[in-house]
């Protein structure tokens, strides 16, 4: 599945919900779903820096594609990387480079999200296109 069909998919699912309560339920859901990141992996190195909570975030380059593993301390952001995640693991670095992510503005979520958890979105969301740099340069 291409991220612009990921993310029209998980726009989709948030059309069902009526109001915000149901929407961070919804995320928080998600986030039990997380692939974990190894805790040999939840070190200084793949903490993420510029997030309210610690987010651990560690990518592997299998098959010519980018798996990412996570884990957060607060349960609304590993809900939020694992919607990362999901758009973003198992795609090629450059699909990631050259991706929109739209669907935070779509579904509201930076609207709803206190100024650090929206600096920490963008925190993640940075460490997430610096693997696939990484990637894309040590394969190029």
């Amino acid at each position: 599945m291409s991220i612009k069909e990921i993310q029209e998919e998980i726009i989709d699912e948030f059309e069902m919900f009526d109001d915000w309560m149901q929407r961070y339920e919804y995320i928080i859901e998600n986030g039990k779903s997380l692939q974990l990141i190894d805790d040999s992996k939840k070190s200084e190195d793949n903490l993420i820096k510029g997030c309210q909570s610690k987010v651990w975030l560690n990518a592997d380059y299998k098959n010519d594609k980018i798996e990412f593993t996570a884990d957060s301390d607060a349960i609304l952001t590993k809900g939020i990387i694992a919607l990362l995640l999901r758009v973003y693991s198992n795609q090629s670095p450059k699909n990631i480079l050259d991706s929109k992510l739209f669907f935070i503005d779509k579904i509201g979520l930076k609207d709803h999200l206190s100024p650090t958890r929206a600096n920490g979105l963008v925190s993640m969301v940075k460490q997430l296109k610096l693997y696939a740099l990484a990637f894309q340069t040590k394969n190029n």
